[in-house]
């Protein structure tokens, strides 16, 4: 989802409400692109944080205080010096344009009353935090952009701010029905690309969703709509305008299973409502939703260097494999050889010296056949060299049958260390990955003196009729699972063929229902390669019937006899549990 201009209008709304008046009591720059201000209001302190990180740019209300380097960076010095104790008396939003500013009040060295603009500018990788005096000067920012660095607008000290050109797009909150027509009939592209590419602040999301609320598709194309659909079109449009305009929020995150999918300062028809968890606050919604994303970034980073050694180890297996069969398949021929040295054997007694080929019938299949043969060698001597070569291909064979076997293996192994990457939530969970690389020889262990402490659990849910079911995330934890917490009579789950997850479900000695079979198939879909699929074929079957053969890596199981079913992956509505 986009930080969009309704998102940063929502903001600014209570932003102003809550801070305006406020005195800035505390200024620090814990991060070299983000800054955590202090603010005294008559209801009490309030922290504003604001990021203007490349990756994740935000800027939200928040109770967490953040740790701060020994010496302050030069740009919090600067806005020490201007406007430590200055009052806000203003926040406010140019357009819809993804830019917030704040207007401080403050005395200056002689006494006399001042006035600054501190300008939050969301915009992706081009986000930034500038300071400027009340003339609209730049006096620093947190990010300098140079004319080396962008043709479009220097952001540097002494230069003029200005917003940057938005491509002639239009205010939503001043359109009018005749400039809402003529904007989306002079776009060939869909209603939604139409849409966020008109007016500003608009996401692709938000336009998909006021479609949505006006019931047209938006694949659709304005010339396709009727004027009556057109002017529809634009009475929702309005409507959803009016609300951001009058401040009617509602902010709401749209979840898929556990994982947030979407947010918004409005509602999303598009989206199932089932699925949506409302918040009071937006600051609360993007700390809820930015939090989860920011833990699932920093655990991606945390991760390139386990999946950097099992991507490099499966790319080398995999080639090893292909290798491996292309030696296979010459190996295929062997048994003619070995045919041919025994017809020259049996038939070879009348040949003339120096023949080129032997005609003979071929006692196993009744047919006539001509061997090659070597002029310079004796009958003996050419059925002899057919039998070396067979028994060369031989034992080729069956070296190779044995080597493939281990490589396939290995291959699978690593599909599902790269699984369990897929699905790490913590850094616990990285270190125990790493401890099973360690383990399998993948990884060299670093002899330090602090060992560090796994205290990764397996993931926990209940199904609608109150069975308890357990998740590994890894496998260690589905060894430990599998053999160490389920019993015999337990039923084992795993997606059929493909690296996933073990899972399993605690029946109490009772019979479960079908639909407690259903959605541990779901979890067991959902935990495996196949995520995402509408169609996955699930193994399932008592645990007292799931072996581990001797020697095999961790993980690894063996079941002869089994049930099957074909299930989707989808898990919204299974219920998790924080153990």
């Amino acid at each position: 989802m986009a930080f969009d201009g309704i998102t940063v209008a929502a903001l600014t709304h209570e932003l102003s409400d809550q801070l305006t008046g406020g005195r800035i009591a505390k200024i620090a720059q814990p991060e070299a692109d983000e800054l955590l201000l202090t603010i005294k209001t008559p209801q009490g302190a309030r922290r504003l944080c604001i990021s203007a990180s490349a990756s994740l740019p935000l800027i939200y209300l928040t109770e967490e205080n953040k740790p701060s380097p020994m010496t302050a960076p030069g740009f919090c010095m600067l806005l020490r010096k201007h406007i430590g104790n200055g009052r806000i008396v203003g926040i406010s939003q140019p357009g819809l344009e993804r830019i917030i500013q704040f207007t401080i009040e403050h005395l200056n060295e002689l006494g006399d009353l001042c006035r600054k603009q501190l300008i939050v500018e969301i915009m992706g990788k081009h986000s930034n935090i500038i300071f400027c005096n009340g003339e609209g000067m730049i006096l620093d920012s947190i990010k300098h952009v140079s004319a080396q660095i962008s043709s479009v607008r220097e952001v540097l000290p002494g230069r003029t701010y200005f917003i940057p050109d938005t491509m002639t797009k239009h205010n939503p909150l001043k359109t009018d029905e005749e400039t809402f027509a003529s904007a989306l009939r002079e776009k060939p592209s869909s209603l939604g690309k139409a849409l966020y590419t008109s007016f500003t602040g608009i996401s692709p999301v938000a336009a998909e969703g006021i479609c949505a609320l006006a019931g047209i598709e938006s694949e659709r194309t304005a010339g396709d709509l009727s004027d009556d659909q057109l002017l529809h079109l634009y009475r929702q449009f309005d409507y959803y305008m009016e609300q951001v305009h009058d401040g009617r929020f509602q902010p709401v995150i749209y979840y898929n299973g556990n994982t947030p999918k979407e947010f918004s300062a409005l509602p999303l028809p598009q989206y199932p409502s089932d699925t949506a968890r409302e918040f009071s606050s937006i600051s609360q919604l993007l700390f809820e939703y930015y939090q989860t994303r920011s833990t699932q970034t920093r655990i991606r980073q945390k991760s390139a260097d386990l999946r950097h050694v099992v991507q490099t180890s499966l790319e080398r297996n995999r080639k090893k494999y292909d290798l491996q069969t292309r030696q296979l398949n010459d190996t295929k021929g062997r048994d003619r050889y070995k045919v041919y040295g025994e017809l020259i054997h049996t038939y070879g007694y009348n040949l003339a010296p120096g023949s080129k080929e032997l005609t003979a019938l071929n006692y196993y299949t009744n047919e006539e056949i001509t061997i090659p043969l070597d002029p310079t060698m004796t009958p003996a001597e050419n059925a002899q060299k057919y039998f070396h070569k067979y028994n060369k291909q031989k034992r080729t064979f069956e070296a190779l049958s044995e080597l493939i076997q281990e490589t396939s293996d290995d291959i699978h192994y690593l599909e599902s260390i790269s699984n369990a990457l897929d699905i790490a939530l913590t850094e616990a969970d990285l270190a125990q990955i790493k401890e099973e690389l360690i383990q399998t020889g993948y990884v060299r262990r670093k002899f330090t003196k602090k060992k560090e402490k796994l205290i990764s659990k397996p993931l926990h849910y209940i199904s609608s009729d109150g069975y308890h079911m357990y998740v590994g995330k890894n496998n260690l934890q589905n060894e430990e699972l599998t053999f160490s917490f389920a019993n015999g009579n337990d039923w084992w789950f795993h997606a059929k063929g493909i690296p996933g997850s073990h899972v399993i479900v605690k029946t109490n000695g009772d019979e479960l229902p079908d639909s407690t079979f259903e959605e541990a198939g779901r979890l067991a879909a959902y935990y495996s390669k196949n995520r995402g699929s509408d169609k996955v074929e699930i193994d399932y079957i008592e645990k007292k019937h799931v072996k581990k053969p001797n020697g095999s890596k961790p993980g690894f199981v063996v079941y002869y006899t089994n049930y099957s079913l074909m299930i989707d992956s989808d898990i919204s509505n299974i219920k998790s549990v924080q153990d």
